[in-house]
C-alpha cells in the first residue's frame, strides 16, 4: 500500500484503487498526492493480482477540484520556483503515466472535476459520471492555461468544443460530457457503491458499466453546437470575439452569453490557450505534455497568474487586473517566448 493523508492507494480484491482524500479542499492535488499516485500505479502495472484501477474522490462535493493553486502561487511568490516545478512536472509525468497504463482505469466521477482532476481521470480507459457530475476546465479565468493534457484531448472533442471549453472555462454536466467524449459511461449516483464493489470483485468493467448505464437525458451543448462551431473557427481570439459579435448582433443569445464569458478572462491566458490548442491538434501526448511543461515554466515570471489567483481563490473579489489588460496588447513574441524550447530543462517522458 502506498498512502498518504492526502491520496489513500491500496489494493482491495481484484482492484488497485485510489482515494483522493481531501474532501474539504475538493480534493485538491498536493505533490504528495501526485507521488503516492505514480508509486501505486507503477507498482500496480507489474502486479497480476491487479486487474484494474479505480480512482475516487472522498465526500459528496468534488472527485477533484484540481491542483493545489494556492501552494502554487504561495510558493512562486516566496521565490521557492523549484517547489512549484517540482509539482507541475511530476503532475505531467503522472498524466503521461496514466495516458498509456496497460490495464483499465476507471475514474468514478460524481461532483466536480476540474483542472488537476481532469489530468488523473480524463486520460484513463473509463470516465463514469454521476449525476453530480461537473466538469470544467477554468484556468483562463486565473491568468493560467489549460494544462494536465488539455492540449491534446480538447482539441480532439467534436467540432470546435474543445476551444469554447479552453476558452470560457465553461462548465458541463453528464450529458454534455457523454456526448463530447469526457465521459464514457453515465451512471446514477445511487449506482456508484455496486460500481465500486464490482470491481473490487473482479467483474468485467465493460460489462458492470454497460449493465448500470443511465441516459443522461438531452445534451444543453446541442443548442449551442452550431454557434460554437462557427464563431470557433476563426483564426484568432480576437476574430472569435468579433463573430460571436456578429452572432449576438442577430439575436443568438448563445453568441451573447459566450463572448461576455471570454471578455472576463485574462487576455494573455486566452491568447496561450488558442495557441495551444491549435498546435495540441497534431501533436502526441508526450509531445502536447512537453509544450505545456514550457509554458507552466514561464508562468511564474509573469503577473496574471498571481493576480488571478488573488481575485478568484484568496480575495474573493473576482475583479483581477490583468497586465496587458486588452487582448490587442498581447503580442505574438510575447506568446511564443511561452512556447520556446527549454534546453537542457524540457521534460523527459
Amino acid at each position: 500500500m502506498t498512502d498518504t493523508r492526502d491520496a489513500h492507494c491500496r489494493i482491495e480484491g481484484a482492484a488497485g484503487v485510489i482515494t483522493l482524500d481531501r474532501p474539504k479542499a475538493l480534493n485538491a492535488l498536493t505533490i504528495d498526492a501526485v507521488r503516492a499516485m505514480r508509486a501505486a500505479l507503477e507498482a500496480w502495472a507489474r502486479d497480476p493480482a491487479v486487474t484494474r484501477v479505480v480512482v475516487e474522490g472522498a465526500g459528496e462535493k468534488a472527485f477533484c477540484a484540481g491542483g493545489d493553486i494556492r501552494m502554487l502561487v504561495e510558493a512562486g511568490k516566496a521565490g521557492r520556483r523549484e517547489e512549484a516545478q517540482a509539482f507541475w512536472r511530476e503532475e505531467y509525468e503522472l498524466n503521461a503515466l496514466i495516458e498509456a497504463y496497460p490495464k483499465p482505469y476507471v475514474a468514478l466521477i460524481d461532483g466536480i472535476v476540474m483542472g488537476g482532476g481532469v489530468g488523473v481521470s480524463l486520460h484513463g480507459s473509463h470516465r463514469v459520471a454521476g449525476e453530480r457530475y461537473s466538469f470544467a476546465m477554468p484556468e483562463v479565468g486565473i491568468g493560467f492555461f489549460p494544462d494536465v493534457g488539455a492540449s491534446y484531448a480538447l482539441p480532439r472533442l467534436p467540432g470546435r468544443t474543445g476551444l469554447w471549453l479552453a476558452l470560457t472555462g465553461a462548465r458541463v454536466g453528464p450529458a454534455d460530457a457523454l456526448a463530447l467524449g469526457l465521459a464514457t459511461h453515465t451512471v446514477s449516483s445511487a449506482a456508484m457503491p455496486t460500481i465500486r464493489a464490482g470491481l473490487i470483485a473482479g467483474e468485467d468493467p465493460d460489462a458492470l458499466l454497460e449493465r448500470h448505464r443511465r441516459d443522461p437525458g438531452p445534451a444543453p451543448i446541442e443548442a449551442k453546437a452550431a454557434t460554437i462551431d462557427a464563431c470557433f473557427a476563426e483564426g484568432s481570439v480576437e476574430a472569435v470575439l468579433a463573430a460571436l459579435h456578429r452572432m449576438a448582433q442577430a439575436g443568438d443569445t448563445a453568441a451573447a452569453e459566450i463572448r461576455e464569458t471570454i471578455a472576463t478572462k485574462s487576455p494573455t491566458s486566452l491568447k496561450l490557450a488558442f495557441e495551444q490548442m491549435r498546435r495540441g491538434a497534431g501533436l502526441s501526448f508526450a509531445e502536447a505534455m512537453r509544450m505545456e511543461w514550457r509554458i507552466v515554466s514561464r508562468i511564474l515570471d509573469g503577473h496574471d497568474f498571481y493576480e488571478g489567483v488573488r481575485a478568484v481563490v484568496v480575495d474573493k473579489d473576482h475583479s483581477p487586473r490583468w497586465r496587458p489588460s486588452r487582448l490587442e496588447d498581447v503580442t505574438r513574441d510575447a506568446i511564443e517566448a511561452y512556447f520556446a524550447p527549454l534546453g537542457d530543462d524540457e521534460l523527459v517522458l
